[in-house]
């Protein structure tokens, strides 16, 4: 079994030069076990260079560290690169791009992957290509492992393992976030934005293999969970997710739904988000339009530490099983478009590289709920992300 093997390295980053996987190799270097094996990678050894004298300002024996040079355009080396390695993460989006290359490389390599895809057409995609393959070769492909969709799904399932799993249970999430997003995350929505269709046509909720029927709560506008404050759905890729662990698991009742909304104080603010997506999403639908609006924000590029500081996001989760009873719990953190989903992702590698023994004999293309479920959780607050039964 490939997870068994010794590997030269537990992780290898793909991606390394870029914003945020620069965070994931900071983390590694600071917050990782001191005898962790990993290695960066990218397409220029200049810039691998210029990121491992950074890390090593962190920790001098990282002067060392090893650099490989692999790229998208050439998979035989990302192939070189994955047969190094127990676990890749990839932070080189969009992956609808460039992330299928590298899941591949991964599954032929024998490794386990992770990313921080938001995007549901990719994500599609790697199922309807590459999940039965990884079955068979026992190899956990994972997406979503960032603010995309750690703290939805992973919250989720948090919450229903607090409810009687005889009954159906409905589960509400209501999403609140300051902060900053990413140049490559900008671009990956609006480019999901100007696939609307096929956006949709991805995520519908998936068939379940537990026999329970899975369902979405489509109130496109509601009164948040305190009957005070506005909840207006939200069109991401989270409730696919979170209906895939569902409909994956045994912990979701003998049916489950699911309803996901950003949490908004006021009216005010409320007409302002709606306006700003309206907007976004007219704009992408028209090459020169979409064009002059993805100039607004450059892949690799970021806020500064400072600025990442001032961030924070918190998901309230509202779950109720019939005829009662009835939780609230809560994902909470920082900033949750960097310092957070860097965190997330590489605590994510290091479950799947580190706690084999923890983890579900379940393979194939999977939600971090089905991969890693209790020992991600464990890892995650451990971190010092907030998840916790408030009533």
């Amino acid at each position: 079994m490939p997870h068994m093997q010794r590997r030269e390295f537990d992780i290898v980053l793909f991606g390394a030069t870029g914003f945020t996987g620069e965070l994931v190799a900071r983390y590694l270097a600071t917050r990782g076990p001191e005898d962790l094996r990993f290695a960066i990678a990218g397409r220029s050894r200049e810039k691998l260079r210029e990121v491992r004298e950074r890390l090593a300002a962190l920790r001098p024996e990282l002067a060392s560290l090893e650099m490989i040079t692999a790229s998208v355009e050439r998979p035989e080396s990302l192939r070189a690169m994955a047969e190094r390695a127990r676990v890749i993460i990839t932070t080189v989006g969009p992956y609808v791009r460039y992330g299928e290359p590298v899941v591949r490389a991964a599954l032929e390599a024998g490794a386990d992957y992770v990313d921080i895809t938001g995007e549901p057409e990719f994500v599609d995609r790697v199922i309807r290509t590459y999940d039965a393959r990884a079955r068979e070769a026992k190899i956990r492909i994972v997406n979503c492992c960032g603010f995309d969709s750690i703290p939805h799904d992973l919250g989720a399932y948090f919450t229903v393992k607090q409810l009687p799993s005889d009954r159906p249970i409905t589960v509400e999430a209501f999403v609140r976030f300051q902060g900053q997003i990413s140049g490559g995350t900008w671009h990956s929505a609006i480019g999901a934005f100007s696939e609307l269709r096929r956006t949709r046509e991805a995520s519908k909720p998936p068939a379940p293999t537990t026999g329970r029927k899975v369902s979405l709560v489509e109130r496109p506008l509601r009164r948040g969970p305190y009957g005070t404050e506005w909840a207006l759905l939200m069109p991401t890729i989270d409730p696919q997710v979170v209906l895939r662990s569902a409909a994956a698991l045994e912990d979701y009742g003998p049916d489950f739904r699911y309803g996901h909304y950003l949490h908004v104080r006021t009216t005010t603010k409320l007409l302002a988000v709606t306006a700003g997506v309206g907007a976004a999403v007219a704009l992408a639908q028209f090459g020169p339009t979409r064009r002059a609006i993805l100039k607004w924000k450059v892949p690799g590029e970021g806020p500064s530490e400072e600025e990442r500081a001032k961030g924070a996001f918190e998901v309230t989760f509202v779950g109720e099983a019939e005829g009662g009873p009835k939780v609230e719990t809560r994902f909470a953190g920082g900033d949750p478009g960097y310092t957070e989903t860097a965190k997330m992702l590489a605590e994510s590698a290091l479950c799947l590289a580190r706690d084999a023994e923890k983890l579900p004999p379940r393979y194939g293309v999977l939600t971090p709920a089905a991969a890693m479920g209790d020992a991600l959780l464990e890892r995650l607050t451990a971190a010092g992300l907030v998840i916790e039964r408030v009533s």
